[in-house]
Formats: structure tokens, sequence, C-alpha cells
């Protein structure tokens, strides 16, 4: 069984030190999907929102996340990230009336703690943003499933989502 780490000697939560931990490169790819219907599908592709170029906030928005995941999420440590990547990959049944957009993140640090936290905050932060800036078209969005694809580095070692 394992032990809880986010406690202290009073049962209250606490940050973990992590100060003792090595430092090695350390990757996470997260993703989350998006589906639209087909005013919103076409508005994101034709560059017809009156909000701006739609996947480009969400790009910019779902970096800034995954800087300031700390800032959102209790127990995360601040991190120095060396690098953030999302791509955007539609999935489109138009017989079916089905658009899903997919959001892949890759977050990458050299550190003493992993960086699925950043990912996972980045994917969901960029979806958000397609929903806010596209919402007016259609309320209707779903957003998720949201999950950890893999991560690299640490004392656990890799994860890869079967």
């Amino acid at each position: 069984m394992s032990e809880f780490t986010h406690f202290n000697e009073q049962g209250r939560a606490k940050m973990v030190d992590i100060s003792e931990k090595q430092e090695t490169v350390r990757t996470a790819r997260a993703t989350t999907s998006i589906a639209v219907n087909e005013i919103i599908y076409n508005q994101i592709q034709t560059g017809g929102n009156k909000k701006g170029d739609v996947l480009a906030v969400a790009q910019v928005a779902g970096i800034m996340a995954a800087k300031n995941t700390s800032q959102i999420i209790p127990m995360c440590h601040p991190l120095m990230l060396s690098g953030v990547d999302i791509e955007f990959e539609w999935k489109v049944n138009s017989e079916q009336s089905k658009y899903e957009l997919f959001l892949y993140v890759t977050v990458r640090t050299k550190g003493s703690t992993g960086v699925e936290m950043e990912a996972l905050t980045a994917a969901s932060a960029a979806a958000l943003t397609i929903y806010d800036m596209c919402k007016a078209a259609g309320k209707e969005m779903v957003i998720g499933p949201t999950f950890l694809l893999e991560k690299t580095g640490g004392k656990s070692g890799d994860y890869t989502r079967e």
C-alpha cells in the first residue's frame, strides 16, 4: 500500500519536499477533445470566428496554463518548463454531423518532479478557451475525456497509456 505523501504529521495538507529527488529530463503528453457543431467547425476552419483565430488563442492559453499550473493546482511545484507544444487534429464525420477536435499537449522540463499536471492543465485550458471563443455559435460543445497519454523520467519511470 502506498503512503500518502501530501499530509503532514497532523493530517493536514502539505507540499511534498522534492529537494532530495534526482533532477532528470521529464516529459508528459496529455490529450483532450472538444466536440462542436458544424457552424463552429466551419468558423474555426475558415477563420470566421468574430473573436479571432480560435486555435492560435487556444494554443497561447494552453501554454500559459502549463506555465502557471502551480498557481491553479495547490500542491504542484512551480517548474521551469523547457518546452510546451500543442497540436490539433480534426476527426470529422460530416454524414453523422460529428466534428471533434483533438488536442495533444507535450510538456518538457529538467527537474525534480514531473510535468503531468502541466500537460493536463494545458490541455484543459486550451479546450476551455475554444469553448469560450465559440459559445455564441453553440453551447452544446462537449469537452473530454482528458487524460495522460505518456510520461518519461523520474523515480517512477516511464508510463504509456495502453
